[in-house]
């Protein structure tokens, strides 16, 4: 071999050593370097074993003895809010009636009876009082501002998936601001709700029949949500549940433990969320916005002069009003779909509290002022839409059924309706 090619073969060598040694060293810094998977305050968080340590006291199992079902009890899970016994649950958990008997189960084993202080259906959440117990076999978990979550934080479900106390699920957020269907219960002529719940967390963290009420924390102990639902074709997990954000319990709760209910802001408005398809089959060039379809009879809309469709048209195979107003800005915030309005009055107004509003009518802009009622019971609201042509549900472009039922199962799953339910 010359003297050339030796060195060639050299020099090979001593690259390959090379690259080899920094391939290994870069590796090594790759897995030394991964970020660990948590939220923003990984430096305050609690190994897993130690947080649910820490919060195992403060979760209960609460049990709904109704004599009147003939299939039992309904079962759930809820958590210790302060010192004077108050549970926060699901209001779907303790649907009131003139039956009922509420035993709340610690996971000490210890059961006691309680009584349902307040509730309120349109936000799924309900708050009962612990009898007979002393406050020092009390644990409150404190509330985080949920807010500041961001998509990807680590999250723990702890409850009593079919009845299995003390169980413990961990995930991440994996969504924010869903709109999630809210469990009134059905009327006489069997329609539900129709509003929706705004600001909900959507986590894949498992949550089954039973975890209902339960807490959904994250890894400093603070609760961020409490957990009402999933969606799944079965009824038990498939990667995807919902909670109600923290930030909406700490408003309602408050009212709740002190007059028994919660008022909602409320407009009065029947509508659906633009589309650049719906506009150009209309002939609008505007492609944003909430086009008010109806208007409910004595609401603030009705009062405030807000306009609702007249002209019938098709679209996604129903009759629609079109022709009304066309919500562009609350308060000077953009609204492209009923998220947004729902979003920001749950969240920043209460009742009396005045909006502006900027709406389109007539290819002209148009600002309104309006001063928030207080939503109404559904019955009410119902029967004040019955002359309308077209009943379409408040919360925009959504194909709701007009059973209950159906539209848990659409949710939720045939299994845990048919447990919701009593079926």
């Amino acid at each position: 071999m010359s003297k050339k090619k030796f060195s060639l073969v050299i020099s090979f060598l001593v690259f390959l050593v090379i690259m080899c040694y920094g391939t290994l060293n870069f590796g090594s810094n790759t897995l030394a370097q991964m970020p660990v998977i948590g939220n923003s305050t990984a430096e305050n968080s609690l190994p897993l074993p130690d947080l649910f340590a820490r919060v195992q006291k403060s979760v209960v199992q609460v049990t709904d003895k109704d004599n009147s079902n003939e299939l039992g009890s309904r079962l759930g899970s809820g958590f210790v809010y302060d010192k004077e016994g108050h549970v926060i649950t699901n209001y779907h958990v303790v649907v009131p009636t003139s039956n009922n008997e509420l035993q709340v189960s610690f996971l000490d084993g210890n059961v006691y009876s309680a009584d349902l202080v307040g509730f309120d259906q349109f936000a799924d959440l309900a708050v009962i009082k612990v009898k007979n117990i002393s406050s020092d076999k009390l644990t409150p978990l404190p509330l985080a501002n949920s807010s500041s979550l961001r998509v990807g934080e680590t999250v723990v479900a702890i409850g009593n998936p079919f009845g299995l106390s003390g169980s413990m699920t961990v995930g991440i957020v994996s969504g924010l601001g869903r709109l999630l269907p809210s469990n009134e219960n059905e009327d006489s002529s069997g329609l539900g709700s129709s509003f929706s719940i705004p600001n909900i967390i959507q986590t894949d963290a498992a949550i089954n029949p039973g975890n209902s009420g339960g807490p959904l924390i994250n890894t400093q102990g603070k609760v961020i949500g409490v957990n009402t639902a999933i969606f799944s074709n079965t009824g038990v997990y498939s990667g995807v549940g919902f909670a109600i954000p923290s930030n909406s319990i700490n408003k309602v709760v408050t009212s709740l433990i002190q007059t028994g209910s919660y008022r909602h802001p409320y407009i009065g408005i029947i509508g659906l969320s633009l589309s650049p398809e719906l506009s150009k089959q209309i002939g609008l060039t505007q492609t944003k916005g909430f086009l008010i379809t109806g208007i409910t009879k004595g609401s603030p809309a009705q009062k405030y002069d807000l306009h609702a469709g007249s002209i019938t048209t098709s679209y996604n195979g129903r009759d629609v009003n079109v022709g009304g107003d066309i919500i562009l800005k609350i308060d000077n915030r953009e609204v492209t779909k009923i998220d947004d309005i729902l979003s920001y009055l749950e969240s920043q107004k209460q009742v009396g509290d005045k909006v502006h509003l900027t709406v389109l009518r007539n290819n002209s802009i148009k600002e309104l002022d309006l001063v928030l009622g207080d939503r109404p019971a559904q019955n009410k609201i119902d029967s004040s839409l019955n002359d309308l042509p077209n009943n379409l549900p408040p919360q925009g472009d959504n194909n709701y059924p007009k059973n209950l039922y159906d539209e848990c199962v659409s949710v939720a799953g045939k299994s845990l309706c048919d447990f919701l339910f009593k079926k």
